[in-house]
């Protein structure tokens, strides 16, 4: 059977607003001419005798495992997880560690383009958006977050831009098996100054990250910086998203793709 592939993912570069200036990726290019002269001396022949004085182009990467579309691990939450399921918790769950066959599974798009930034979505918000759609949730079901923040990438105001995730809403999800979510947002949770204004003004510290910290409930992953989401249907395609495997980490790039029929 023939497929459609769309891809779900951002470019990773280095010129563009895609992550608070602290945290932004460096790339340096080096061209075909800029690597001749290197290669050149190790073999001991002359540039000129190169194809057209030419070597090979490379890039050379600062990143860090969180620039870019990437899966976050359980371990990038909290030290543990699943203390819901288990007492007193299990240690986290590392990027290389993570089952596969959770990022490989049918998709579920939720439409919340329409909410305002720093919006927490709540249960409600979710299952009203489910009925919309007319679908009900599966558990492994890859669930993800169409929000305003997709048509802001790499604009000034992308990493404030869109609606979050609240902890209940994701204890929702995990709650009914799902184990995998995603977002073209900068994060999963709200906007960090939205977060801010509301810790300032009500003193609690457990809205910090509250979302994300639902994984020391109940294990998952999530997607973050996807792409070109409102392109999917809201359901009946599948998405892979398997991360890099590195090594003990919180985090791997992935070239999330949604396979649908054509």
């Amino acid at each position: 059977m023939a497929h459609r592939l769309i891809d779900l993912s951002v470019p990773l570069r280095g010129d563009i607003a895609s992550d608070p200036p602290d945290m932004l990726p460096k790339i340096e290019y080096i061209d075909h001419h800029q690597s001749a002269p290197r290669i050149a001396e190790y073999f001991g022949v002359r540039v000129d005798q190169l194809p057209e004085g030419q070597y090979a182009a490379i890039e050379r990467c600062a990143i860090s495992s969180h620039n870019g579309t990437h899966v976050d691990a359980p371990y990038h939450y909290f030290s543990r997880m699943d203390e819901a399921v288990t007492p007193g918790g299990v240690p986290s769950m590392r990027i290389d560690e993570v089952p596969l066959d959770w990022l490989y599974q049918p998709g579920v798009k939720l439409d919340f383009r329409h909410l305002p930034d720093g919006y927490v979505v709540q249960p409600a918000d979710i299952e009203a958006e489910l009925t919309r759609i007319g679908h009900s949730l599966q558990p492994l079901e890859i669930v993800v977050a169409n929000t305003r923040a997709g048509a802001r990438y790499g604009e000034a105001d992308y990493v404030d831009a869109g609606c979050g995730m609240g902890r209940a809403a994701t204890l929702w999800l995990t709650g009914r098996g799902v184990r995998v979510v995603g977002t073209d947002a900068w994060s999963w949770d709200a906007p960090f100054s939205h977060t801010r204004r509301r810790v300032q003004e009500t003193g609690d510290a457990g809205l910090i990250w509250e979302g994300h910290r639902a994984g020391r409930d109940r294990a998952y992953c999530q997607i973050e910086k996807m792409h070109n989401l409102e392109a999917l249907p809201p359901a009946g395609f599948l998405i892979s998203a398997f991360p890099v495997k590195l090594h003990r980490g919180s985090a791997g790039w992935t070239r999330a793709v949604a396979i649908l029929d054509a």
